[in-house]
């Protein structure tokens, strides 16, 4: 029996929240993480990291749902990675001090915490990541046991309830519900004529009223078929077929869950795995037995397939497109507009065909590999630079190579062997000992003089006298 998980939510308030306007035009909303999370196991603790000060719209759905809101004060200097160690040193202080919670649940796409996911990996424990597809990091999309798009909880039950109300066709976008209407045919003919691409001037306060109807009507992605699916799900059948098992549902999405954690019958169109598994068999796909939830999938023994093609083979093309239109690459596009670029160079160009939703999902493959650099915004979207494969480091400088001298080996004596060294070389005679100079005497001096070394001369003898005779 599979043992009973107590998942500890850690939210990082500030990534997710900045990824899903960029990418889906939504605001965050933590009701749908939660109730995602409460189908793998009991939420025992939550928690979200932000400088609440600046989101005050945020504390009421947080309130409701009873997350535990940890305020993070920047320090002056500003510290970007400030809420990623926080929320690490706390899940990692839960892991070591509460031993009843055995699966942990980061909401967030940064690739900052690909070694807490590791670390909590290591100690036993069950990791879910909850994400855009579009701003998740694909490397720590693959490292935990199951990543849960964002995307894929707006086609739920609860997703369907949050989205809010579209906007009326009738009324104009461009013209709010409160405007009055002009009052007299004068003021319709002074309005001066706009040519094809203009339009009528908006004001702030109507900017601003339009900017959230903007934001909500990014149309969901369409889901991918089923054929992308079928090589996950024939690699876990012979998995399943090795070990001996029968093939049953749950256990056939656990295996696929092991082998590719990014799987989600979502993203095919499914609302559950019963569903993904019943589509299947409509198309003929797989053989399905059984029932009353007791299904048993089998593969169907058919001719291979035509390989589906992989995500890395786009990567040439990306360049090509990068290269192209590099200078306005350099000052970052729109991601909507580089998918121009490239269906102006391809125009059978299609995403879905290599296993991605939308366009977003590849730039963010692609910045894993370098091609690519993304920088979400707000107010715009999602903006693209160049990746730092276009920017190879300066070479070394050149350093020309010193010519050493080579030293003669020795040459080894071999018992019996001519030698060109004498193996006992006589003696050398001592040296002749050194003769110690002798030292200069100093000049004496005379008990009176002034001590200058020049001395006076002596006086000569006085000759004899001569006697007087």
């Amino acid at each position: 029996m599979q043992e009973k998980l107590n998942i500890a939510v850690f939210v990082d308030y500030d990534n997710i929240e900045i990824g899903v306007k960029s990418t889906l035009r939504r605001e965050f909303d933590v009701s749908l993480a939660l109730e995602a999370l409460k189908e793998r196991g009991d939420i025992v603790a939550k928690f979200a990291y932000a400088n609440w000060g600046r989101q005050e719209g945020a504390t009421r759905q947080m309130a409701e749902n009873a997350v535990q809101m940890v305020q993070r004060i920047p320090s002056p200097r500003g510290d970007k990675n400030g809420a990623d160690i926080n929320l690490a040193l706390d899940a990692l202080e839960m892991a070591f001090t509460h031993n009843h919670v055995n699966a942990f649940a980061v909401v967030s796409g940064d690739s900052d915490f690909i070694p807490l996911v590791n670390k909590l990996k290591e100690y036993g424990k069950t990791v879910f990541v909850v994400g855009g597809k579009a701003f998740t990091s694909t490397i720590l999309q693959q490292n935990c046991h199951e990543f849960i798009s964002y995307e894929s909880l707006l086609d739920s039950p609860a997703g369907r309830r949050s989205s809010p109300p579209q906007p009326s066709q009738q009324q104009p976008q461009h013209q709010p519900a409160h405007q009055p209407q002009q009052q007299s045919g004068q003021q319709h003919q002074q309005q001066p004529h706009l040519g094809p691409r203009e339009g009528p001037r908006e004001r702030p306060q109507d900017r601003g009223e339009r900017q959230p109807h903007q934001q909500q009507q990014r149309n969901r992605p369409a889901p991918l078929e089923l054929t992308l699916a079928m090589p996950l799900v024939e690699r876990a059948l012979q998995v399943l077929e090795r070990r001996g098992v029968q093939p049953q549902l749950g256990l056939l999405k656990s295996t696929m869950l092991q082998l590719d954690s990014t799987f989600s019958e979502r993203a095919f169109g499914a609302n559950s795995f019963s569903d993904f598994v019943e589509k299947m068999k409509k198309a003929d796909l797989v053989n399905v037995t059984g029932g009353g939830g007791r299904y048993l999938i089998e593969r169907k023994s058919s001719a291979p397939e035509k390989p589906q093609p992989k995500p890395e083979e786009l990567l040439p093309l990306l360049r090509d497109v990068l290269e192209i239109n590099r200078m306005e690459m350099e000052n970052g596009v729109l991601s909507e507009t580089l998918e121009g670029f490239v269906k102006d160079e391809r125009p059978d160009f299609s995403i879905t065909s290599y296993g991605f939703q939308e366009f977003a999902e590849f730039l963010n493959f692609a910045q894993d590999k370098l091609v690519v650099r993304i920088e979400p915004d707000e107010e715009k979207g999602l903006l693209v630079y160049l990746g730092a494969e276009f920017y190879p480091p300066a070479p070394p400088p050149h350093i020309e190579p010193t010519v050493e001298e080579e030293e003669d080996e020795v040459q080894p004596i071999v018992p019996g062997q001519p030698s060109l060294v004498d193996p006992n070389p006589p003696p050398l005679p001592d040296p002749p000992p050194m003769k110690r100079p002798r030292k200069a005497s100093a000049p004496r001096k005379r008990p009176g003089s002034s001590g200058n070394v020049a001395e006076k001369p002596r006086r000569s003898s006085p000759a004899p006298r001569k006697k007087k005779s």
